[in-house]
């Protein structure tokens, strides 16, 4: 193992942050795998000190780059892209080491990287901005967009390198740079991922303090981020509770962000829908991930003309699911990021009972020698009320909650009825149940799919939510629009001055 970490610049003491040179004058930490609890290296914090380099040099190489044409600063997110296809192999592995997500899934993550990469590279020839007519005569109005300075990646231990992959690839051709603070549970794919993006830099003679890395404690590093008014836009990956703290402080200095919280997740199973096409969609949103994602389903609202069918037939899928190893073939699940996160579903399910719900299957810790580490759990389904307070939260790990329904107004009702708003999904062969769900008076979520699940989103559509989801928009479309100032500019090409809404002033002038 050492030698395939060593290939991606991870040794057995690693510092903690980049300013364009490595530092780290920190605590040293351990990083431990949730696999089987081992230490897979330690990480020397980033203190103080190695915070304000990190900021001072990301600014100074803004002031620089902002001004290098767009298709060249492609061309940097080319070479990236490029490293990471090279080291994908071997980062996808890390990815699952660190998190314990299934092999399949790490290898996607490092794939949505690339993919976000080549789509920054058009973008980079995209950057277009507006021509309006202009009520003057000989006048003319134009929207232009330009960088925006530094911006702030805060992200979660979930995805720890497709979400700021999202951020920098797209800020970068905008013209900025990144300082990134990744989640504390996952530090050493961020540290590799930032060797990749070192050496592209490098090798395009370019400043690589254009992505600056900040690995540390919340009072050391993210505290002074979401105050820095260095960094005009933080993007921020995390719970709603999370969310809250940060939009508070940022907003309080008047900066702007991105944030991508929490969801609460529901599948519509309509009578008309194909059960097993739903049957797959809910299966891979509710275990994907071992239901770390914020995209995974936590409810199914379910007719109850269908509702035994799909139980039996959920049942008996969670009964096949291999649940071990993430790094062996054949593997579904693997273990949750920590045995805090096993307690906290534990919790969860015991207050389900007292509030009325059922436990139909799993829920249960797996212990021995083939489950080390203490991560390990059966995924649970259970059948609950749309109203039961802890079906209103989110409890991250793979409980889900089936809930059944009368009538379609009842299921949209009960869709939108948490305080979340991030992915929808409706089940139904009905064109007309189809597009009342996807109209204004339909899901309230950020993303609305039809026969197809809630996880899973593809880089080409803005990604986000709603409501305490946090109404942020990373990704495709014109998300880019996020990392750039908007400037409105008039034209005058007469001799004359003539004032908007026909204003005359000072006439004997």
């Amino acid at each position: 193992m050492r030698t395939w970490l060593e290939n991606l610049g991870i040794k057995q003491i690693n510092p903690g942050a980049f300013c364009g040179a490595w530092r780290g004058g920190g605590p040293a930490r351990e990083c431990v795998s949730p696999i089987d609890g081992s230490v897979i290296a330690r990480i020397r914090e980033a203190d103080a000190e190695d915070y304000e380099c990190a900021v001072g040099r990301a600014r100074e190489a803004f002031l620089k780059w902002r001004l290098v044409p767009a298709p060249r600063r492609g061309q940097l997110v080319r070479c990236f892209g490029d490293a990471l296809r090279a080291a994908k192999p071997a980062l996808a592995k890390l990815v699952t080491l660190e998190t314990g997500k299934v092999l399949a899934e790490a290898d996607g993550e490092v794939q949505e990287m690339i993919d976000i990469c080549d789509f920054a590279v058009g973008l980079s020839r995209q950057l277009y901005g507006l021509t309006i007519a202009s009520e003057r005569p000989k006048h003319r109005l134009q929207e232009q967009w330009h960088p925006l300075g530094v911006v702030g990646v805060i992200t979660a231990f979930n995805f720890p390198v497709a979400v700021w992959a999202w951020n920098s690839a797209l800020a970068v051709v905008c013209g900025d740079a990144v300082v990134w603070k990744p989640a504390n549970k996952t530090p050493l794919t961020a540290l590799a991922v930032t060797r990749l993006a070192e050496q592209a830099c490098r090798r395009m003679e370019v400043d690589p303090a254009i992505f600056t890395l900040t690995i540390g404690s919340s009072d050391t590093v993210g505290e002074r981020m979401i105050a820095d008014a260095r960094l005009p836009l933080i993007s921020a990956t995390g719970s709603c509770e999370m969310g809250h703290h940060v939009a508070e402080t940022v907003h309080r200095r008047l900066g702007r962000t991105i944030m991508e919280l929490g969801g609460n997740n529901a599948v519509i199973v309509t009578p008309s829908a194909n059960l097993e096409l739903a049957l797959r969609a809910i299966f891979f949103g509710a275990i994907g991930t071992a239901g770390q994602r914020c995209t995974s389903t936590r409810r199914v609202i379910v007719h109850e003309s269908v509702q035994e069918a799909l139980t039996g037939r959920l049942i008996t899928a969670y009964n096949s699911v291999r649940i071990g190893n993430p790094l062996e073939a054949g593997t579904l699940m693997g273990p949750l990021i920590n045995r805090q996160a096993v307690e906290t579903m534990q919790q969860a399910m015991v207050i389900l009972e007292r509030q009325g719900g059922k436990i139909l299957f799993g829920g249960g810790r797996l212990n021995g020698s083939n489950y080390p580490g203490g991560g390990y759990v059966t995924p649970c389904l259970a059948s609950a009320q749309n109203d039961f307070p802890v079906v209103q939260e989110e409890t991250f790990a793979p409980l889900l909650y089936l809930i059944a329904y009368r009538e379609f107004d009842e299921a949209l009702r009960l869709n939108n009825a948490v305080r979340q708003g991030l992915t929808s999904a409706i089940f139904t062969s009905e064109l007309l149940e189809a597009e009342e769900f996807l109209g204004a008076q339909g899901s309230d979520c950020g993303i609305a799919n039809v026969n197809c699940g809630t996880s899973g989103a593809e880089i080409g559509g803005a990604f986000g939510g709603e409501k305490e989801s946090g109404g942020g928009r990373e990704s495709g479309s014109d998300a880019w629009k996020n990392y750039m100032r908007r400037q409105t500019n008039t034209i005058n090409y007469s001799n004359d001055l003539p004032l908007a809404q026909g204003i005359h002033f000072g006439d004997n002038l």
